[in-house]
C-alpha cells in the first residue's frame, strides 16, 4: 500500500525529505497499526504543546467560540460510545464540533475554550481512566487557567457498586465551576445502565449547545435526522451466539479456586479482535439464586409483571433482566426505605463511607434481603434493581495463533457465606456451559492496551492471577508475527503446585524463545507472603534498564489492591534506580502512560 502525501496537504515545517520518510515508515502498516500511530502522534503533540509557552491571545482561532469541543476519558469504552453519540448528533444537526480523547486534547487550548463537554468514567473505587489522568491532573492542578468565558457540561459514568460512584466526573464538574466556568447542562451521573441517563442528557446538552452556538432549526428528538447504513453486524446490543469449543479447569483439584480456560468459536460472526481487547459476555443469573430471592421475598415466580412496557414472569425478570449478584447504592436506598431500617439508612450517609464500602465488598443483595425483611410489590422491586449488564473478560488469545476462535480465562465466583451458597452471574454461566453449548458474546476493543507496532521493542507484562490472560495472547501474537523484541512476564498466584495458570505453555514459551524471562510470586507457599510487587522491587535494576531502553510496560488484574501496589512498586523502582525523587518518578511513569508505553487493563 502506498502512503504518498497529497500535494495539497498542508504540512507545516515538513519538507519533502521528511514527508518521504514518514511515508516510508508507514509502508505496510495495517489499519489498526495506522490508528495506533495516529493516537500516539496525538499524544506526542499534546506533550509538546504542554511544554510550549502559551500562545498570545491574538493567535487564538476564532473557531473556539463557534464550536463545541467534546472530550472523553474512557477505560472500557462506555464514555467513548456516549461521546461519539453526542458527536454524531451534533454533526447531523449541523453543529460545528470536534471530538477528542482526553490524552489527545491540547491542554494549552483550555484557556481559550468556549464550549466544552466532558464525558468521563470513574474506575473502581475512585480512579480516573488512564487516558484522562493527564487532563485531570492539569485541570485540578495549580497550572489550570481561570475560565470565566467557558460554558461547560460534564457527564460522569460509573458503577454504584463502588463507594466512589462517578467521583471523577464530580471532581471535574466542581473544579471547572471553581475556575469560573458556567454550566450549560447540569452534571449527569450514569450508572451501569448508561443509556437511561446518557440518552436524555445527550439530548439536553445538544439542545443547549444549539442555543449557545446560535444554530437554529435543530430537528426535534422525534425527527429521523438521516438514515445510516448499518454495518455493525454483531455487537454489544446484538451479541453473537458463540459455540463453546473447550471449557477446561486449569487449577489443581485441591486449589481453593475454580479457574477455567474457555475457548469459543467466532466462525461466521464477522467479529474480529486484537490481543488486548476484551470479550463481553451477557450473563444469566443462576437458577438457585433466583429461587433464593423468591423464597426470601415470598413472591411467586410465575406472576407476570409489567415493567417499562414489557411483561415477563417475575422469575424471568430476575434470571435474565435484573442485577441480583452485586450490591449498589440505589438498591440499598430502596431496601432501607422498604424495610424502615434506620441502621441500613445510616450506612448510606457520607460520614459512614468506610462502613458502606465494607458492606459492598462483603455482601450480596440476598444477604441484605434476609437481614432486613420487607414487603415488596414486584413492580417496585424491579424498579429498584439495575438491569443486568454484560461482563468483560480480557482475551487470552491471538487470532494469528487460533484463527476464528477467542479464548478467555475465568475465575468462577462461588463461595459459602452466612450459611448459604453464593454465586457470580457470568462466571457461573461460563462454568456451567459445556462443549457445544452457546454463549452470547461481543468484542469490546481496548485501543489503549495494544502491543507496540514496532516488534523490536521489548515488553514487560505484569499479570497476577487471571490478569495473566491478555499476556497469553500477547506472547502468541509476538511469536506468530516474528517480533524480535524481548518478552518478560511477572506472574503471581497463591500456590505454585495448584495455581500456576498456563504453566506448561509458559515453560514451552521459555524453551522456544517466545518468552525470554518469567518471574514468579506464589503468596501462600511461604510463611512470608510474596506478591508480584516484591518481585518488581527485587528485579528493579534490570526492570529500570529495560524501561530506559524503550520497553513497553503492561499491567492487568485487580484494581482495588494489586494495581495500586504495583504502581507504588514501579515508582519505587524508578526512584531508586533512576536517582529520582518519588514525585519525579511518578511524573516519569506518567509520561510513559501518556506516550502509550505504560498501559493498564484493571478491573
Amino acid at each position: 500500500m502506498n502512503y504518498a502525501v497529497a500535494p495539497n496537504l498542508a504540512a507545516p515545517g515538513l519538507n519533502a525529505e521528511k514527508l518521504a520518510l514518514l511515508a516510508q515508515g508507514m509502508e505496510g502498516l495495517t489499519a489498526a497499526q495506522l490508528y495506533w500511530v495516529a493516537a500516539w502522534s496525538a499524544g506526542q503533540a499534546a506533550q509538546v504543546q504542554r511544554s510550549a509557552p502559551p500562545a498570545p491571545s491574538a493567535a487564538v482561532p476564532a473557531r473556539a467560540a463557534a464550536q463545541l469541543t467534546i472530550v472523553y476519558g474512557s477505560q472500557t469504552g462506555n464514555a467513548k460510545r456516549v461521546a461519539e453519540q453526542l458527536g454524531r448528533r451534533c454533526e447531523a444537526a449541523g453543529l460545528p464540533m470536534r471530538l477528542l480523547r482526553a490524552d489527545a486534547y491540547p491542554q494549552r487550548e483550555l484557556a481559550q475554550e468556549r464550549h466544552l463537554v466532558i464525558v468521563i468514567s470513574t474506575q473502581g473505587d475512585g480512579e480516573p481512566p488512564d487516558d484522562a489522568r493527564g487532563l485531570l491532573e492539569f485541570i485540578t492542578g495549580k497550572r489550570a487557567p481561570k475560565l470565566p468565558a467557558l460554558r461547560f457540561a460534564v457527564l460522569g459514568l460509573g458503577d454504584s457498586s463502588y463507594p466512589q460512584f462517578c467521583v471523577i466526573g464530580r471532581q471535574l464538574d466542581g473544579r471547572l465551576a471553581a475556575l469560573g466556568a458556567k454550566r450549560f447542562a447540569a452534571f449527569g451521573e450514569a450508572d451501569v445502565e448508561v443509556g437511561a441517563v446518557a440518552g436524555p442528557w445527550v439530548e439536553q446538552a445538544l439542545e443547549r449547545a444549539r442555543e449557545l452556538l446560535e444554530q437554529p432549526g435543530l430537528p426535534t428528538r422525534a425527527t429521523r435526522l438521516h438514515a445510516v447504513a448499518d454495518h455493525s453486524g454483531h455487537s454489544r446490543e446484538r451479541p453473537f451466539m458463540a459455540i463453546v469449543l473447550a471449557n477446561q479447569r486449569i487449577v489443581a483439584r485441591d486449589s481453593g479456586r475454580d479457574v477455567r480456560h474457555v475457548e469459543l468459536s467466532l466462525e461466521g460472526s464477522g467479529l474480529g479482535y486484537e490481543p488486548g481487547d476484551a470479550l463481553g459476555v451477557w450473563p444469566v443469573n443462576p437458577p438457585a439464586l433466583v429461587q433464593q430471592w423468591l423464597d426470601a421475598l415470598r413472591l411467586d415466580g410465575t406472576q407476570v409483571v409489567t415493567h417499562q412496557d414489557r411483561a415477563l414472569a417475575l422469575r424471568q425478570w430476575l434470571a435474565q433482566e435484573r442485577e441480583i449478584t452485586r450490591l449498589n447504592r440505589p438498591f440499598i436506598t430502596a431496601l432501607a426505605a422498604a424495610s424502615g431500617d434506620g441502621g441500613l439508612a445510616r450506612v448510606l450517609q457520607p460520614e459512614h463511607a468506610a462502613e458502606f464500602a465494607a458492606l459492598l465488598a462483603s455482601d450480596q443483595p440476598i444477604d441484605l434481603l434476609r437481614r432486613h425483611p420487607a414487603t415488596w410489590q414486584p413492580e417496585v422491586l424491579l424498579a429498584a434493581l439495575r438491569p443486568l449488564a454484560p461482563r468483560l473478560y480480557s482475551i487470552a488469545s491471538s487470532p494469528k495463533a487460533v484463527g476464528e476462535e477467542v479464548h478467555i480465562t475465568v475465575a468462577v465466583v462461588g463461595y459459602e457465606a452466612y450459611g448459604s451458597a453464593h454465586w457470580g452471574a457470568a462466571s457461573s454461566l461460563l462454568a456451567a456451559t459445556g462443549e457445544d453449548g452457546r454463549l452470547p458474546v461481543f468484542i469490546e476493543p481496548n485501543v489503549r492496551f495494544r502491543l507496540p507496532a514496532d516488534g523490536s521493542r521489548d515488553i514487560i507484562m505484569i499479570g497476577p492471577g487471571t490478569g495473566v490472560a491478555p499476556f497469553r495472547g500477547f506472547v502468541q501474537e509476538r511469536r506468530e508475527s516474528g517480533a524480535s523484541g524481548r518478552n518478560w512476564l511477572f506472574f503471581g498466584n497463591r500456590h505454585f503446585a495448584s495455581d500456576f495458570l498456563y504453566q506448561v505453555e509458559w515453560q514451552q514459551a521459555l524453551k522456544d524463545g517466545s518468552l525470554d524471562r518469567i518471574d514468579l510470586a506464589f503468596s501462600r507457599d511461604n510463611e512470608q507472603r510474596t506478591y508480584v510487587q516484591h518481585r518488581l522491587r527485587e528485579q528493579g535494576a534490570e526492570l529500570h534498564a529495560w524501561l530506559k531502553a524503550g520497553a513497553y510496560l503492561y499491567v492487568c488484574g485487580d484494581s482495588s489492591h494489586m494495581a495500586r501496589d504495583v504502581q507504588a512498586a514501579l515508582i519505587d523502582v524508578i526512584a531508586t534506580h533512576g536517582n529520582h525523587s518519588p514525585d519525579e518518578a511518578k511524573a516519569w511513569l506518567g509520561e510513559l502512560l501518556q506516550q502509550g508505553r505504560y498501559a493498564r487493563d484493571v478491573y
